[in-house]
């Protein structure tokens, strides 16, 4: 189908019938799905389990994206649209063929849906070729900023994009990839060709750091391999687009955190079992704590509107604000929390339990934020004020602390461990005959998780952040 894709803008001077049939197809796809027909296209198998699978949207997102590149790009940009459809048709049908035929072994911890080596070294491989000979096909075509830029650093931004979306392969089930993979590949190229807002330079300097960031990050188990991958992509984003101003806020957010979920473990390890994850972050935690952050960038690059900065540091100010209340509230010593509700007493590590250490901690963790932003020297700090954008980060991330408490101690599920005869945020327990044991319910709702509330408390950092803003300094 993507090669079909790749040679539909020679047969239609007008985007018109294409949006008109992929649309279609889109519509197509759905009502398949929901009727349970054609159910080839609309599974996939369950890692680990060879007789179950889990529904594929990926029929219905892949005439959904090629619908959304044809209105921005078809005319003028065309050459976008068909490099990330061939991508996409090529690569990842490879992937997914190698990976099935050589039966290799799967790469732990990253999605439900399989995900081997094999496949992953198809992807990439197939994805370089083809993004190599894309960018040197079109190169006439450039007018931007890919225009004039050397062969070598042409392949270079090949080879990055066949990082990026082997990743992006790896991490996505549920055909989720057939929408992020041609979504990555156009954006890093349109934010380079069209908007001008990154650099092959800065993209390839960011990629290369992200990397390192990555893979130290593994050694020293700050993240397992999916959020490893995911934080590859996040900081690739962050920094390859951002430069220093946007990067060094997300690093103090990232190693702070990380280096205070590794302290005082002894003391915390009763609470292990308390929480749904361990310190190792997954990539559900990175999208929960810096996918807000992600999208502020994502949205930067393409409007330019410099509010959208102070938003960024208001979910960054939110998950950290989150982060140190947990774990300074669980490691000071003898704690005593109250639910933020009710105001009754539970034991620390309660979902919705707030302490004055841990909330004490979440507005001095919200300050270093915006410190350290304010240590970069950024003009727009400068022109709201030192004082006030700190007052604002400050509180910012304060209250989105407390709205996460809020939703923890309302709708988040909690379940009861008949095992341990505890509450719990963890869904299953295992037995000492290894076996494993669902939990009860108690309270909330299933598909209410931490990452989900984690997410909420991200979002309410950034709206506060940004609206604070809005009435303080008129850019």
């Amino acid at each position: 189908m993507g090669v079909i894709m790749f040679f539909i803008p020679t047969y239609f001077s007008s985007n018109f019938y294409p949006l008109i049939a992929s649309l279609l197809f889109a519509v197509v796809g759905l009502v398949s799905l929901r009727a349970g027909l054609l159910t080839s296209l609309h599974a996939e198998p369950v890692r680990n389990i060879d007789d179950e699978v889990v529904p594929s949207y990926g029929p219905v997102l892949f005439p959904l994206v090629f619908f959304l590149q044809a209105l921005v790009l078809w005319n003028g940009h065309v050459w976008i649209l068909q490099t990330s459809m061939l991508v996409l048709g090529i690569g990842d049908a490879l992937a997914a063929l190698v990976g099935t035929a050589a039966g290799g072994r799967h790469i732990e911890g990253m999605t439900n849906s399989p995900k081997s080596i094999e496949g992953s070294v198809a992807m990439f491989v197939s994805s370089l070729l083809i993004l190599s000979v894309a960018l040197l096909v079109f190169r006439p075509a450039f007018t931007g900023g890919l225009a004039g830029e050397p062969i070598w650093m042409l392949l270079s931004l090949a080879l990055l994009l066949a990082l990026l979306v082997t990743a992006v392969e790896a991490l996505f089930s549920y055909g989720l990839d057939n929408l992020f993979i041609p979504a990555s590949i156009a954006y890093v190229l349109y934010i380079v060709e069209v908007t001008k807002m990154a650099t092959v330079e800065g993209l390839l300097l960011g990629g290369l750091f992200a990397l390192l960031v990555s893979l130290l990050s593994i050694k020293a188990k700050f993240l397992n391999n999916s959020g490893a991958a995911a934080t590859f992509l996040l900081g690739t984003t962050i920094f390859g687009i951002g430069g220093l101003m946007w990067t060094v806020p997300l690093l103090t957010f990232f190693f702070l955190s990380s280096i205070l979920s590794k302290l005082g473990r002894k003391r915390k390890a009763r609470f292990d079992l308390v929480f749904e994850k361990g310190s190792q972050r997954d990539a559900g935690q990175v999208y929960a704590n810096g996918g807000i952050a992600w999208i502020m960038m994502a949205l930067y690059s393409l409007f330019g509107d410099p509010y959208i900065f102070f938003a960024y540091l208001g979910t960054l100010a939110a998950v950290q604000a989150d982060t140190w209340a947990t774990e300074i509230g669980t490691m000071w010593p003898n704690p005593k929390a109250r639910l933020i509700t009710t105001f009754k007493e539970v034991p620390v590590g309660t979902s919705g339990g707030v302490s004055i250490p841990g909330t004490s901690a979440s507005f001095v963790g919200s300050l270093l934020i915006c410190s350290s932003a304010v240590v970069m020297n950024v003009s727009w700090i400068n022109q709201v004020g030192i004082v006030q954008s700190l007052l604002v980060i400050g509180f910012a991330g304060l209250m989105a602390s407390l709205v996460d408490s809020f939703f923890g101690a309302t709708v988040q599920a909690q379940y009861f461990d008949p095992i341990r005869q505890k509450v719990t945020e963890r869904t299953y327990s295992i037995a000492s005959d290894g076996s494993r044991v669902t939990n009860e319910l108690l309270k909330g709702y299933h598909f209410v998780n931490n990452d989900l509330v984690n997410t909420l408390c991200a979002i309410s950092g950034s709206v506060v952040a940004y609206l604070a803003v809005r009435n303080l300094a008129p850019f």
